[in-house]
């Protein structure tokens, strides 16, 4: 439980990185070139997502495959409870960990000019998102950081690792498509900095998020995958 605290932690705080990046970027870039300035925040948000693999943190939702993989295998339990914990705790801590760093980051002066009115104008668009595109977007985050963990079982070096995360991160924001943390910490910096972003709202962007981030990557990648393994250790015995 201490391990799985500690790492869930360092991965909240760790992924803000990635989300201050792409807002000092696209504050830079874009009173000059417009709508590229989304490319290059894409760009710079990357990065967060190779400190958090390298680090091996723990991220909600990367978490899904060995796991799910061990309760298909387990004779006498699908390790209900235990996945329940793993997922839960996971969650709430990364959300622990972001939210002081959002929180410490929020403090007037602290980021560059104009990435605060970049950061809360982006988390208002995705509050003000309607529910079925939102969802959808959540289908293919959730999708694209559990392919990601499968991605990393498959190579063994540190630079394959980095590419590998480095775009996933890029893919991720160029959708934009949605991670449930990732969302909720881009939209808390939007209400500490006084963003027009109601309570409901974002009750409403977490709950449909996290639903297609389920659907994504618990159903659409793990399952699948773990069907494909077994199929294939069946096939060999």
């Amino acid at each position: 439980m201490l391990e799985l605290v500690s790492t869930s932690f360092i991965a909240g705080f760790t992924i803000v990185f990635g989300i201050v990046a792409l807002g000092i970027a696209e504050a830079v870039v874009r009173p000059r070139y417009g709508e590229v300035a989304k490319i290059a925040g894409s760009l710079a948000f990357g990065v967060g997502v190779v400190f958090l693999v390298v680090g091996r943190a723990e991220l909600f939702n990367e978490n899904f495959f060995d796991p799910t993989a061990k309760a298909v295998d387990a004779d006498d339990s699908w390790m209900v409870g235990s996945l329940a914990r793993l997922w839960v705790v996971t969650f709430a801590l990364n959300l622990v960990g972001g939210g002081l760093f959002v929180a410490v980051l929020t403090v007037e002066g602290a980021l560059p000019a104009g990435t605060p009115e970049v950061l809360s104008h982006t988390a208002e668009e995705i509050v003000h998102r309607r529910a079925a595109p939102e969802f959808v977007k959540g289908i293919v985050g959730g999708a694209l950081v559990a392919l990601l963990s499968f991605l990393l079982a498959a190579v063994n070096s540190v630079g394959s690792r980095i590419t590998l995360s480095y775009v996933v991160g890029v893919l991720l924001t160029l959708g934009p498509f949605d991670h449930v943390i990732v969302t909720i910490l881009h939209v808390l910096f939007g209400v500490l900095f006084e963003a027009n972003i109601g309570l409901g709202a974002l009750a409403e962007t977490t709950a449909v998020v996290t639903a297609g981030n389920l659907v994504g990557g618990l159903g659409l990648v793990t399952l699948t995958h773990v069907a494909q393994a077994k199929g294939a250790r069946e096939s060999d015995e």
